[in-house]
């Protein structure tokens, strides 16, 4: 109970702060807008740490690859499943989303300001690049700045160990920034819930029926997908033996997943169900651990929820073309912003938002949903990795990967 209490302990502060606010917005109406500077700080000090901390995060994983024959073509198969998977959990949490409408009842909030329209290819350009380098310091311009990012790493491997100075200042802002993150985060029970305060006081009790719906929604198609397309996954890999030894050995890292909210923290047990499994160890080393920072199902399917709650709120519609496929393309983002960063939910919910333009006031409702939904979204971002790397196994070794290995340790599996 205790671990269950030290795991779950910024969570259960979080929500506290959310409906201590929530209920002062209830009862006090309008008069808490005095509340809303405090708010407005922590979501500024969110704003001010999240580019420092995206760059020096990937830019310092890109800098710390290795490389080697089978390594790299096990890495580029890996990287195929990966993306797969998580595009296919967010096309079918868009479908999910339009047979079950849960933004359709939803009145859009007030806003002082209007959302700018822009063509496609303008939209595009500002998306991917920016005209000066002071530029990419803004939170408007993250996609940008990532990919300044990647190009910052690759550019950082080919230096070499003569420069190898200037890989150890990145690997060591992205541990300080690491902290940053979590400092600040320490004050988000206050600062969402003076922003609670504000928004229920202001805008009324009608924000609670989005939650209810779309935590519904992404509870019940969670674990449908669980389950079920898990289920296909291990299947692909392995046929009916497959489907039998995902499920035997996956109750453990499931527990885990579950019991410590963390996909970090789960990477021991996947490692050790990956090997009753018979994932070679190759592929398992390689695979668990990368997918545990770039490989997450769980938060692909709420950034869709959370985008179609988000976008409804502020009365824009969720189904145009241009739309969904910039859908897409944030949740292959989001996955892998999110690894290794503390919080790094937080992170993706900027992304999107900075992405489509949307102005501050998009972030608490979709802080608060990523929260409530975080314990099932670690249950699929973790267990994911295993069955992932059963698919990687299937098609680097070949249809018979599994009877290559009938027992481990001497023990059946």
């Amino acid at each position: 109970m205790n671990n269950w209490l030290r795991n779950y302990r910024g969570i259960i502060w979080l929500i506290g702060g959310i409906i201590a606010g929530s209920v002062a917005g209830v009862l006090f109406g309008k008069r808490v807008e005095v509340l809303k500077p405090v708010g407005d700080i922590f979501l500024n000090l969110l704003f001010t740490a999240v580019i420092p901390l995206v760059f020096f995060a990937i830019a310092s994983a890109i800098a710390g690859l290795g490389s080697s024959g089978k390594l790299s073509r096990i890495m580029g198969i890996m990287s195929l499943v990966f993306l797969s998977t998580v595009l296919i959990s967010a096309f079918l949490t868009i479908v999910a989303v339009w047979l079950f409408p849960i933004h359709e009842q939803l009145t859009p909030l007030r806003l002082t300001e209007s959302l700018s329209e822009k063509p496609i290819g303008e939209q595009l350009t500002r998306l991917f690049t920016t005209g000066e380098f002071y530029e990419l310091l803004s939170r408007q311009n993250m996609l940008a700045m990532i990919i300044f990012s990647v190009l910052v790493g690759f550019a950082t491997r080919r230096a070499g160990e003569k420069h190898g100075v200037f890989r150890d200042f990145i690997h060591a802002g992205n541990e300080v920034f690491k902290n940053v993150f979590i400092l600040i985060m320490k004050l988000a029970p206050i600062g969402l819930g003076a922003y609670f305060a504000y928004q229920v006081g202001v805008f009324g009790p009608q924000l609670f029926g989005a939650y209810a719906r779309s935590l519904g929604l992404f509870y019940g198609y969670g674990l449908f997908y669980f389950v079920v397309i898990f289920s296909l996954y291990a299947f692909i890999a392995g046929g009916v033996k497959g489907v039998r030894r995902y499920w035997k050995n996956n109750i453990i890292p499931s527990a885990t997943a579950l019991g410590t909210c963390s996909s970090i923290a789960t990477i021991p047990a996947n490692l050790d169900a990956a090997r009753r499994i018979g994932i070679p160890d190759i592929i398992a080393n390689v695979t668990v651990p990368l997918g545990a920072t770039l490989h997450k199902d769980g938060s692909s399917i709420s950034s869709i929820i959370k985008m179609a709650v988000v976008f409804a709120l502020f009365g824009k519609s969720f189904d145009s073309v241009d739309v969904i496929l910039l859908a897409l393309g944030m949740t292959v983002l989001v996955s892998i912003v999110e690894g290794g960063i503390p919080n790094g939910g937080y992170v993706g919910e900027m992304l999107f938002i900075s992405a489509y333009g949307f102005p501050p006031e998009a972030l608490p409702p979709a802080m608060v949903i990523g929260t409530l939904v975080d314990p099932l979204a670690t249950l699929l971002n973790a267990t994911g990795d295993t069955v992932a790397g059963m698919l990687v196994s299937r098609f680097s070794e070949g249809r018979n990967w599994l009877s290559k290995t009938d027992t481990v340790s001497g023990e059946p599996i």
